[in-house]
């Protein structure tokens, strides 16, 4: 795989990216919104088999390959799965033209000063090799900010910073995704203090490697679009939170300089009992209005 040709992609390619990567804990309500409820498996083995089987549903369908999707975040299982007789980062890379990127993190820690830290992740430099070797292009790691508490969020940041320097080290690029959720009655004061410790992280990050800043729409339109000329970053892409697709297009468009990474948003309409002219037809529908957020913005 050829890591120029996916940097070019990343930096300069109209279009988002598309996060299919729900962990174990949320699994079981992801298939339950598609319409597969827990009855219908017995394990989690059987469980996260069906989860590949809409996954890879997805990655097949016409709408997920006419160039709009620049990218997709993948669950640990289904980087290690296959679509037909082809591993996915394969497929995705050499079949559809998208960047296979890897959800590292392991879930997050009880809340404390406002935040929820990522839990640790065990055997991480093994990850990372085993993820390059399967032509991962980079990584994704997110945490949570719920209040406008300055340690709290610091101590975020700071942990964020040292995941995505051992992910630069093997030459992978990292998503750092401090995620402030929309329900949060400080989201607006919370924002302002992510932006001053995301300026200064990026400050202090060693070595020339670029990441990629994945945030939550902010309150305030245009507040990170300064992110996109930094050196240091990549790209600026945000999450849809919990936003409905119509509203999370809305504010997107608002938001200069800054594309989608979604994923309840992009999959709230898909389900199992959908005939696959019906799927595709749907899937298609919300890559363009996702599409449009990204690439066509008002003033």
């Amino acid at each position: 795989m050829s890591n120029t040709k996916m940097a070019q992609q990343m930096s300069q390619a109209p279009g988002f990216i598309a996060a299919l990567d729900q962990s174990g804990g949320s699994t079981p309500k992801a298939l339950g919104h598609y319409g597969i409820e827990p009855g219908a498996y017995s394990s989690e083995q059987d469980m996260f088999a069906l989860m590949h089987e809409m996954r890879v549903r997805i990655i097949k369908s016409p709408a997920f390959s006419d160039h709009k999707v620049i990218a997709a975040i993948l669950f640990e299982k289904t980087m290690d799965g296959l679509v037909d007789t082809m591993p996915v980062p394969s497929y995705l890379w050499d079949k559809c033209g998208i960047v296979p990127f890897l959800k590292i993190d392991k879930g997050l820690e009880a809340e404390e000063h406002g935040v929820q830290l990522m839990k640790p992740i065990p055997d991480l430099n093994s990850l990372l090799s085993r993820a390059a070797k399967l032509g991962i292009y980079g990584t994704k790691e997110r945490s949570v900010i719920r209040l406008a508490d300055k340690n709290g969020i610091s101590e975020i940041i700071h942990q964020q910073y040292q995941v995505a320097e051992t992910v630069l080290s093997h030459q992978l690029v990292p998503i750092i995704e401090p995620e402030v959720l929309v329900q949060s009655p400080e989201k607006a004061e919370a924002e302002n203090i992510l932006l001053e410790e995301l300026t200064q992280g990026l400050q202090k990050l060693p070595g020339q490697g670029k990441v990629i800043l994945k945030v939550t729409i902010p309150e305030k339109a245009d507040l990170y679009a300064e992110f996109a000329k930094h050196p240091r970053v990549q790209r600026v892409v945000a999450l849809s939170g919990g936003y409905s697709l119509d509203e999370a297009c809305i504010k997107l468009k608002k938001n200069h300089n800054m594309i989608a990474s979604f994923s309840r948003a992009l999959m709230e309409d898909l389900r199992a009992s959908q005939s696959n002219t019906v799927f595709d037809g749907i899937l298609k529908k919300v890559v363009n209005e996702i599409y449009d957020a990204s690439v066509n913005k008002v003033e």
